[in-house]
């Protein structure tokens, strides 16, 4: 299940990463509601299909156990025993995961990142959401939270994030960043978008991320200078992760990935121009995600299976 600030996606996966089945819900923003929907929707799933244990992706920070929720920005858990809550409540095995390590994972075992050892998956989105692979591994940090790369600084006293730093690397490059760099193009050169201005005037929250990359794939100037910075900032900050972790794949996904042939490209020219050393070295693959919106209920899937052949 892929537990999100506005809806709730569950899918039955099979052993080999296939989705047999979907259901979802919107997510309640009161705790005891929000658990009530989930076992709603693992009734519903269960009275199609025999499943063996439920996995809960979710965007926030998960414990290393992967058995409660520290702080999640957009649900009510607070410090929270969810998976033994659920677990009870259901007589299922249930287990949480981050929902960029869940995808990263599932990119990993059926998708853009099979078979790698050293690998990082970057869920371009409203923000940037990681996940990191060493020998195979889904690394969590010493407390679970790694890794949160969107949060790494790459303008100093740059664009204010509301992590509480500025200069973060996903107020650049996301589709909430690719809106704001529409709009600070739009005040200064108005005239190289009539399409974007005209949105802009009537309502300057017309002009978000999606709309940017409709009208870069349209053809319009503003957009694509927006979308040409976008594919820049993903270049240096890919090379900033490859200084550190030297990976061999690189799998961009998140809904941004969408227009990924409008950027992508570039982002790799910036990145060979950026990595230390990069002439004299080998370069990670750059790849986009393969498993499009599934991934993280496929990912948590698979990771929470323990026993029988389908899971949630």
């Amino acid at each position: 299940m892929d537990v999100g600030g506005t809806s709730i996606r569950a899918g039955v996966v099979d052993e080999t990463g296939d989705v047999l089945d979907t259901a979802r819900t919107g997510t309640p923003h009161e705790e005891a509601a929000l658990e009530d929907a989930i076992a709603g929707v693992v009734a519903e799933l269960r009275s199609r299909h025999e499943v063996a244990a439920v996995g809960l992706a979710v965007a926030g920070f998960v414990g290393r156990d992967r058995t409660s929720v520290m702080f999640a920005p957009h649900l009510p858990w607070r410090t929270a025993t969810v998976a033994d809550r659920m677990s009870e409540r259901l007589g299922l095995p249930v287990t949480l995961e981050h929902d960029a390590n869940a995808a990263t994972f599932a990119e990993y075992r059926f998708g853009a990142a099979r078979a790698t050892s050293v690998g990082v998956f970057v869920a371009l989105g409203t923000g940037i959401g990681a996940g990191l692979l060493l020998g195979g591994e889904l690394f969590r940090g010493a407390h679970g939270v790694a890794p949160e790369l969107g949060h790494l600084c790459l303008v100093p006293g740059g664009r204010q994030c509301p992590c509480g730093k500025s200069g973060c690397w996903e107020r650049y490059c996301s589709g909430t960043a690719l809106a704001a760099t529409a709009i600070e193009l739009l005040a200064t050169r108005p005239q190289h978008s009539t399409v974007l201005a005209r949105e802009a005037a009537g309502d300057p929250g017309a002009v978000t991320g999606r709309r940017v990359a409709g009208a870069a794939r349209d053809g319009d100037p503003l957009a694509r200078k927006a979308m040409a910075e976008l594919a820049r900032w993903l270049g240096e900050g890919l090379a900033l992760v490859a200084d550190v972790y030297d990976p061999e794949v690189v799998v961009i996904g998140g809904g941004v990935s969408a227009s990924a042939p409008l950027f992508l490209d570039d982002a790799r020219e910036t990145y060979l121009r950026a990595v230390t050393g990069g002439k004299h070295r080998p370069h990670a693959r750059i790849r986009t995600a393969q498993l499009g919106d599934e991934a993280a209920i496929v990912g948590s899937a698979t990771l929470a299976a323990e026993s029988g052949r389908r899971v949630v």
